[in-house]
């Protein structure tokens, strides 16, 4: 792959059983998206599977922004990673087949990683989405303490997630996020859902991020979500794997890494005397 462009955003979309009309609407989201000047956009289709039918309409399967393709099935995060290996841009956002963005939405993310080097990483407030097509706001989590516009500091949305009943301060689901840093953490975790979650929560160990207080995304709730199809007994599971992850990130953060020196033996030891 050519060098990434520094000037271009990267919309990645998994597409699995997904709606025409949602999927239309994802679309329409996408091309009326107001880009700073000099700022180009790229939106990626993945099938989830070969044979995965992806139902654009004609209007955004001739747009040269809209880059398709199939791929092997292996799930959401597969099909995430697969996107990203033909993606360009140097920032990378995430929309699900079944939401949609707001205006403004990558604008907003564009400026905020533009104008701030040392931050990674971008998530923002989402509306839900009712079947009703009502808009509302997320019903208040007790557990979670609403987050505020600023800075989200390295740590700080794992460590609410760990001590809260394990909800998410943000929405996974708005994340925009530097190429470097998402190809740090190994891109999406291969997990059968909350690959997004754990991605955030890798790369907020690694470096900090902003949260955009305007509403960035329109979440669709509706009853073939993949979060609510998903067994119970998978949860502790799915659960402890994030965190262990998070907590090895952290540890080897801050563990002195040994440098080969003249005289060590090349590949390492064998720990046997």
């Amino acid at each position: 792959m050519l060098s990434p462009d520094p000037m271009r955003i990267s919309v990645i979309t998994p597409v699995y059983r997904a709606r025409a009309d949602w999927l239309a609407e994802a679309y329409q989201s996408v091309r009326d998206q107001v880009l700073p000047e000099g700022w180009t956009l790229e939106w990626l289709v993945q099938a989830d599977g070969d044979d995965e039918p992806v139902p654009l309409p004609e209007e955004a399967l001739a747009d040269p922004h809209v880059l398709v393709a199939k791929g092997i099935q292996g799930g959401p995060a597969i099909a995430r990673n697969l996107a990203l290996a033909r993606s360009t841009g140097g920032l990378v956002a995430v929309l699900d087949a079944d939401d949609m963005l707001t205006a403004g939405a990558l604008a907003r993310s564009i400026d905020v990683l533009t104008r701030r080097p040392e931050y990674g990483w971008t998530t923002s407030k989402a509306l839900d989405l009712m079947p009703s097509g009502e808009l509302i706001e997320p019903p208040t989590d007790r557990r979670v303490a609403p987050v505020t516009e600023g800075l989200l500091p390295r740590g700080f949305i794992f460590e609410r997630w760990r001590n809260r009943s394990y909800h998410l301060a943000v929405h996974p689901a708005t994340l925009c996020i530097r190429r470097e840093w998402l190809m740090a953490v190994g891109g999406w975790m291969a997990m059968p859902a909350a690959e997004d979650a754990g991605l955030l929560l890798a790369v907020e160990a690694m470096v900090p991020g902003y949260y955009i207080g305007t509403p960035g995304l329109h979440y669709r709730l509706h009853e073939g979500q993949i979060t609510r199809t998903l067994t119970a007994e998978t949860r502790p599971e799915r659960l402890e794997i994030l965190a262990e992850r998070v907590r090895a990130i952290q540890t080897l953060l801050v563990k002195p890494i040994h440098r080969w020196q003249p005289g060590d033996r090349e590949g390492g030891s064998s720990g046997l005397s």
